[in-house]
């Protein structure tokens, strides 16, 4: 499709955070596979949000869009998008500040950067996660750690140990690039017609109508033992994925959904764990390539899968519920 809208380039939104799984790459292809009625559609749902990556374009591209809702389970992630929202330039002044603070040599990065995370663990136990304005210095500051250590860890993860402290170590960049002023100006004039939560999907079962269009991109499916998984200290294993099917399934009778996740024929082509989940919903192989994975080797082309309740006539076996649940 790529119906652009009338923004220039320099007043399109892009994702402020590195984050694993992110759609960048793959926009043109998913916009190729959006709802007829894209420019009908009035109210957007991402509650897996992460990067933001879809979020941004189509906020910066369908301009039919009047409120869209956004959650994710990482409480600091969210702090940062509200922050963004309410605060950015006051944002931009404490990374600045940490910029500073950042040597030109590798050697001498390393205790600055184990210094901030240290702050950045210890801050968690007094910041009122439920704040969504009126942002004190405190909470503007640990949002500013959060995107310095997202561009400065290693490979852009966001992973946390058992007790949820960020435990990622440092990278390898010569010029990391910590912020673009004009892009965190974009993202915040995108977030002035957003809700952002921090909850799971399941909060907006009751909010999504047939004037929605969902997206839920959740933790994938592993599709290796070095897979990438652990975003906050709770994992999304395989009884979370079937839960999110049900809720799918819930959700696809009045509104059109979209769906993300790996592909297990990857590694096992008699996997049909998603065939079984989403039977008689659409499911296409969209090609991407991972970028994270501690096996350079496995940082190939691979498939992952893309689920659509619309694009032809579904199946009445997609709402009926099977032995899976």
């Amino acid at each position: 499709m790529i119906i652009m809208g009338n923004k220039n380039n320099e007043d399109i939104a892009k994702p402020f955070v590195k984050w694993v799984g992110g759609k960048s790459q793959l926009i043109k292809i998913f916009d190729s596979k959006f709802p007829r009625e894209i420019r009908e559609i009035k109210k957007y749902f991402e509650p897996f949000i992460g990067g933001g990556a879809l979020f941004f374009y189509l906020m910066s591209n369908y301009d039919n869009i009047a409120k869209a809702y956004i959650s994710d389970t990482n409480e600091d992630l969210i702090l940062t998008y509200r922050v963004i929202k309410e605060s950015h330039e006051d944002l931009i002044l404490k990374l600045d500040g940490l910029i500073d603070e950042w040597p030109d040599t590798h050697n001498s990065r390393r205790p600055i950067y184990e210094r901030i995370r240290e702050e950045f663990n210890k801050t968690k136990s007094i910041i009122d996660y439920n704040r969504n304005k009126n942002f004190d210095e405190v909470d503007i500051l640990q949002a500013a750690r959060l995107i310095f250590l997202n561009k400065t860890c290693f490979n852009g993860i966001y992973r946390v140990n058992s007790k949820g402290e960020f435990n990622v170590p440092m990278g390898r960049y010569k010029n990391p690039s910590f912020y673009d002023e004009n892009n965190l100006k974009n993202v915040s004039a995108c977030l002035q017609k957003t809700e952002i939560y921090n909850k799971s999907y399941d909060f907006f079962r009751n909010m999504i109508d047939e004037d929605s269009f969902v997206y839920l991109d959740p933790p994938y499916r592993p599709i290796t033992e070095t897979s990438f998984t652990s975003y906050t200290k709770s994992n999304f294993n395989d009884d979370d994925q079937k839960k999110l099917a049900r809720f799918y399934r819930r959700i696809s009778k009045n509104s059109k959904v979209m769906l993300s996740n790996s592909d297990p024929k990857n590694r096992d082509e008699h996997d049909f764990f998603f065939d079984e989940l989403y039977r008689g919903f659409r499911i296409d192989k969209i090609p991407a390539k991972r970028f994270v994975n501690r096996d350079g080797s496995n940082r190939g082309p691979i498939n992952e899968i893309l689920v659509r309740n619309y694009g032809y006539e579904i199946s009445k076996q997609a709402f009926v519920k099977n032995k899976l649940f």
